[in-house]
């Protein structure tokens, strides 16, 4: 990246950053819900999956690079605890709700603390997110004044194998956003 590129990318980062800050800057929710698609999670009696973190990225934040997070807004959710053999299919589960500064956003990320299974043979299985990292919904969403977006994260287990182990995967065809005044 060359040093206007570097420039101007901080420039726009600042912005944002310091936009939500006045109180006269327009707002809107983020409903965060959790939903699982089904597939593997047939395998399971319970996946209970801990949510302790919801990233976004502002379309102004965005740079070339794919690593974007120092310029993430990063909200602590507090240990949200959801079963996804109760959430597949239209099922959907609210992680949490928070304010936003109005705009365009390039993705959600939902950080996974924790993963306690058991499988419906009575077996325990070990289940993780890809590389231990946040699951990432590359899907473009806005925050409209005085409304709430609604974004469902859609993931489910897929089987490693015959290894008893499972990686969460979003699933995008099925991660919606809609539009609630």
């Amino acid at each position: 990246m060359d040093r206007r590129a570097f420039l101007h990318s901080g420039v726009a980062v600042a912005g944002v950053a310091l936009a939500g800050c006045g109180s006269d800057a327009p707002m809107g929710t983020l409903a965060t819900y959790v939903s699982d698609r089904p597939g593997d999670i047939g395998d399971f009696d319970s996946c209970v999956v801990s949510v302790d973190e919801i990233r976004v990225l502002p379309t102004a934040a965005a740079t070339e690079t794919e690593d974007h997070e120092g310029d993430e807004l990063t909200f602590s959710v507090g240990g949200v605890t959801l079963d996804l053999v109760d959430l597949t299919g239209e099922a959907a589960a609210l992680a949490d709700t928070v304010e936003l500064q109005t705009g365009e956003y390039v993705y959600l990320k939902l950080g996974v603390s924790a993963v306690e299974a058991s499988l419906s043979d009575g077996g325990t299985a070990m289940v993780s997110t890809p590389g231990n990292a946040h699951l990432k919904f590359p899907h473009p969403f806005e925050i409209r004044a005085d409304e709430t977006t609604r974004f469902t994260a859609d993931f489910t287990p897929v089987a490693q194998g015959e290894t008893g182990r499972y990686v969460l995967s979003p699933v995008a065809e099925e991660t919606t956003v809609r539009y609630e005044s």
